[in-house]
């Protein structure tokens, strides 16, 4: 199974210039938890994610930078201007995209892109023909296309869906344990 067959088609990408008070909008408008960045031409440049927006351990990171800026301060005192410029809210997307970005072709095979997202620690790469993003592949995309292959259609709740056809399963079950087997009353 190839990337066209898995992606996602309607993908909504953001320029580098969009502000992160936008860009959260939008996330949580459509329901979404990361968008490609691209440039003017279209061309992917990057990828901002929720995390990008509430930040990874900001205290640790924080932390390093205000080091970094004692030593090159080298017992000076740093400009109020330049400390205030570094917690500025008018961030833009570019700020806080990750890059350089991991994309695929279309004809990238299912299992190299799971090793693509396991190897990089990302939950979706961009799939992208002639420089320009024509489809996304998400953790959960690749999750339909492996229960594609196990689960069958049904017309549970007067529609047809995935069955719940998973041995031992039980319906409802947040996380689908397996039934245990009755103990025998008789030591």
């Amino acid at each position: 199974m190839k990337a066209r067959d898995v992606m996602t088609a309607s993908v909504i990408s953001v320029g580098a210039d969009l502000g992160i008070h936008e860009l959260a909008k939008l996330l949580i408008d459509k329901g979404i938890s990361g968008v490609p960045v691209v440039d003017a031409g279209g061309k992917p440049i990057g990828m901002v994610s929720e995390s990008d927006l509430i930040g990874r351990g900001d205290s640790d990171q924080e932390a390093r930078r205000d080091r970094w800026l004692r030593l090159l301060a080298e017992g000076e005192l740093l400009n109020p201007e330049f400390l205030a410029s570094l917690r500025s809210p008018d961030r833009r997307a570019r700020d806080i995209m990750a890059s350089p970005i991991v994309s695929v072709s279309e004809e990238a095979e299912v299992g190299e892109i799971a090793r693509l997202l396991i190897t990089h620690h990302i939950k979706r790469v961009p799939v992208v023909r002639d420089g320009q993003v024509v489809g996304i592949v998400s953790r959960v995309d690749l999750l339909r296309a492996i229960a594609g292959n196990a689960l069958k259609p049904t017309l549970e709740g007067g529609g047809t869906r995935p069955s719940m056809a998973i041995p031992g399963a039980r319906r409802g079950s947040p996380h689908m344990r397996p039934l245990r087997k009755p103990r025998d009353p008789t030591p």
